[in-house]
């Protein structure tokens, strides 16, 4: 078993949800959808790629700034 990252953004009524060690991303109506599907996605990908390049997994982090973007 093996741990990965995921980022994940609303678009309109969509959640999407992107695996940050792969380069796989999917998506869902709800956050819990979302996750499920790149579980299934990410784990087609592995077995469907025989060498896949995963990257180390990112420092994620979050920071301030003095102004509203």
């Amino acid at each position: 078993m093996r741990t990965f990252t995921a980022a994940v953004h609303q678009e309109e009524d969509w959640y999407v949800a992107r695996c940050l060690e792969l380069d796989v991303a999917s998506q869902g109506e709800s956050l819990d959808v979302a996750l499920a599907n790149l579980r299934e996605a990410v784990e087609l990908y592995l077995e469907e790629v025989s060498a896949p390049s995963i990257e180390a997994t990112p420092l994620v982090t979050s920071f301030q700034v003095g102004k509203a973007a």
